[in-house]
C-alpha cells in the first residue's frame, strides 16, 4: 500500500484510493487509481501518434492476513483503444522458508490497430521486465522505511519522559 511514490519508479506521481473495505473473512480489498508518466521512447510515441504520455491505471488489491498473501491486479484505463496492459502480482510465503516471500508476476499486453504492433508489444514486454526488478527494489525500500519508522517509534516509547516543572 505504501509502494508509491518511490525513488525506483518516479513515473508514478499520483495515487488515489477509490474504495477500501474488509470482507467477512478479514481480507482487505483496495481499489486505487494510479497517475503515471509513460516512459515511451520518441519512436514509439510517433508510431502510436501521441505526445501526451500521462496515463491512468486502475489497481485492485487483496491482502489476506490468514493466508499471508497479497494479490494485485492492474489495468490501464488510458489509451485502451491502442494498448491494453493487464498485470497480476501475487506475493505469498515461500513454501520451505517462512522468512522469504515468493513473487509471481504475470502481464498480458495487447497492441491494437497500429502498424509495427509486434515491435511495440516487444518494447512493452521489455519495459515490464525492467520494471519488475525496480518493483522488487521498491518493495525492499518500503520495508526498510517501515522498519526504520518502527525503530523510531520504539525509541520514542522507551525514552524516559521528562516531568514538566513549573515555578510558583
Amino acid at each position: 500500500m505504501q509502494k508509491y511514490p518511490n525513488p525506483m519508479n518516479p513515473g508514478v506521481f499520483g495515487v488515489d484510493v477509490l474504495q477500501r473495505s474488509i470482507d467477512p473473512t478479514g481480507r482487505l480489498h483496495s481499489t486505487r487509481l494510479l497517475s503515471t508518466e509513460w516512459g515511451l521512447p520518441a519512436m514509439a510515441k510517433s508510431i502510436i501518434g501521441v505526445t501526451r504520455t500521462c496515463t491512468y491505471v486502475q489497481e485492485h488489491s487483496v491482502v489476506d492476513p490468514q493466508e499471508k498473501t497479497f494479490e494485485l491486479q492492474s489495468t490501464n484505463i488510458s489509451f485502451t483503444h491502442l494498448v491494453s496492459v493487464d498485470e497480476k502480482l501475487t506475493y505469498k510465503p515461500h513454501p520451505q522458508d517462512p522468512h522469504k516471500t515468493v513473487l509471481t508476476q504475470e502481464a498480458l499486453i495487447s497492441v491494437k490497430g497500429i502498424s509495427l504492433s509486434s515491435y511495440l508489444e516487444g518494447l512493452m514486454v521489455k519495459t515490464i521486465c525492467t520494471n519488475a526488478g525496480k518493483g522488487r527494489e521498491a518493495m525492499e525500500w518500503v520495508i526498510r522505511r517501515l522498519n526504520s519508522e518502527i525503530e523510531d517509534l520504539r525509541g520514542t516509547i522507551r525514552a524516559p519522559m521528562a516531568a514538566a516543572v513549573t515555578d510558583k
